[in-house]
């Protein structure tokens, strides 16, 4: 039997489950939980900003196919767990730390699930899910057997170089409200780039996001704020010089668009080449920000270096 990939990306997996999850302080996080029946692993994927978990649906189903229970969820401020801004359409987050605690209790809780059961805990960010996996390994907040990095935030690119741009995004974030759009459309400021042409090269993969939207208008997100984005350039700044990087043991996959122009690729390799546990894959001018939603040929050899990762990384205890 032929399986369409679209209707894979656009349809909620039969035996999959959507559901909430709340933290320490009584707000409530979308999640979404898609067990395999006989699991080699335990699978916690977070997405980057301003993203569903929907749109990677069809990662989901080809991990769960490799037997990998898969978890993912909301960040709070998005998607469907809630606004941290009056303006629905804004992505706000005054202190990244509220992400911060929100991944450590979440994978405390999801850990203590399967608890006594040896399966290997892995965790895989994209974008901003990747620096806030960055910040947990260093923080040692989570413990996983092993960690992918997908086209991470680790730097972010902007107009006038990161280090203007940060002070720019400072400035502005301190003076008047801190919630404010930092622009009005599109990925990043000043771009004359498409939006599409910023993440992906498919055409088809790129739909599937306004297609949930368009069923779902509640998961719309616009730009992010002033304080988001001075908090995303002062993230990047402290791991770049966080001595705790290079004690991190835990095995990681970083997978690198070398092309991306939303984050800083050169960012990312500096901090790989700090790690102890390293492997590192490059995509060029072929890939866009989203690894894997891009074309098939980007697409597959990224899952295939995240399926040869696990194999010799992600064993049971």
């Amino acid at each position: 039997m032929t399986i369409d990939p679209a209707a894979v990306r656009r349809t909620i997996p039969d035996k999959a489950r959507i559901g909430y999850w709340t933290a320490p302080d009584g707000w409530k996080l979308r999640r979404f939980d898609w067990p395999a029946q006989s699991p080699r692993g335990r699978m916690l994927f977070q997405t980057g900003r301003g993203d569903i978990f929907e749109k990677y649906l069809e990662t989901f189903a080809h991990l769960h196919a490799s037997g990998w229970s898969v978890t993912a969820f909301d960040w709070r401020g998005q998607g469907g767990s809630g606004r941290l801004s009056s303006d629905p359409h804004v992505g706000h987050a005054n202190d990244y730390r509220v992400f911060d605690a929100d991944l450590a209790a979440f994978w405390s809780d999801w850990s203590a699930e399967d608890a006594g059961h040896g399966l290997p805990r892995v965790i895989l960010g994209h974008s901003m899910g990747g620096m806030m996996v960055m910040r947990a390994l260093a923080d040692r907040s989570t413990q996983p057997d092993a960690a992918i990095l997908v086209a991470p935030m680790i730097g972010l690119k902007g107009p006038f170089g990161a280090a203007f741009s940060a002070r720019i995004a400072r400035w502005i974030a301190g003076r008047g409200d801190p919630a404010r759009a930092a622009w009005r459309s599109n990925e990043r400021p000043g771009s004359v780039a498409s939006r599409r042409s910023l993440l992906t090269h498919d055409a088809d993969r790129y739909s599937d996001e306004g297609w949930w939207q368009a069923a779902h208008p509640e998961l719309v997100l616009g730009p992010p704020s002033w304080a988001w984005l001075a908090q995303g350039f002062a993230g990047a700044a402290a791991l770049a010089s966080d001595p705790r990087v290079e004690s991190i043991d835990t095995p990681v996959l970083m997978l690198i668009a070398e092309a991306d122009k939303l984050v800083d690729p050169r960012a990312a390799l500096r901090l790989a080449g700090r790690l102890r546990n390293a492997q590192v894959v490059r995509f060029g001018s072929e890939s866009a920000h989203e690894i894997l939603r891009e074309a098939d040929g980007v697409r597959d050899r990224a899952l295939s270096a995240i399926d040869s990762f696990l194999d010799a990384c992600a064993v049971r205890r």
